[in-house]
Parts: structure tokens; sequence; C-alpha cells
């Protein structure tokens, strides 16, 4: 049985990024059907801010956690703050086209920061 102290937060980043984009990607195909279905609480301007929250705060922790107690590799912050400023110009922008395509790979690419820190943080034979 895992303890809590096991549990690792660059998976359930990954995780919680890939469903993000996932998530804006499909919203734009599926926005009509939602109430048919009764999941129109997916197209909700709250659940689409929690799920960049939640992916914020698991990234800030355990990006910079890894950075400062294991690799010291600042590249998986660097990404994570692409992705988030991918989000950012996505949502600011005020043409329609930009913003599905660059908030899936802004999620994305918060995934792809967190399977370059799971990496980096497995390679390290030592904590600094």
């Amino acid at each position: 049985m895992k303890n809590f102290k096991t549990i690792n937060l660059d998976k359930i980043g990954i995780t919680a990024s890939t469903a993000c984009a996932i998530h804006c990607a499909a919203l734009p195909f599926f926005l009509t059907l939602l109430p048919l279905w009764g999941l129109e609480f997916l197209a909700t301007p709250f659940l689409e801010m929690s799920m960049i929250l939640l992916s914020l705060i698991l990234g800030v922790w355990s990006l910079s956690k890894s950075y400062r107690q294991i690799h010291r590799n600042p590249y998986p912050i660097i990404t994570l703050a692409c992705g988030f400023m991918f989000i950012l110009i996505g949502h600011l922008s005020e043409i329609d086209l930009i913003e599905p395509i660059l908030i899936p790979i802004g999620g994305f690419t918060i995934a792809g920061a967190h399977f370059l820190n799971l990496k980096l943080s497995r390679s390290c034979k030592h904590h600094h």
C-alpha cells in the first residue's frame, strides 16, 4: 500500500494537464451536444478556471520542489511557464480561431513539463 509521501505529483500533474488539454480541444466540437447529454457543466468557465488553477498549483509545487531538492535543471519550469503563456494568450486573444488551438497546446506543454521533470528526477542519483 502506498502512503501519501510516495504519491508522485508529476503523474498527477500530467493527468490533470492532459485532461485540461483534451477538455479544451474537444469542447468546441461537443458544445452543442452537451445539453442533450446533461453535461452542460463541462462548458462552464468555473470548470475551466478550476482545471487551470489545479494545473498551476500542481506544476509550481512539484517542479519547484524537484528543482530545489533534486535536479537543479530549469527546463521543466521554463516549459511550464511556456504552457501557461499559451493558455493565457489563448484566453486573452480576441481572435476566436486561436483559442481552441493555443489552450490545448498549453495543456499538453504543461504535461510535457511534468514528464520532463519526472525523467530528470528519476535520472538524478542524489538529492542536493
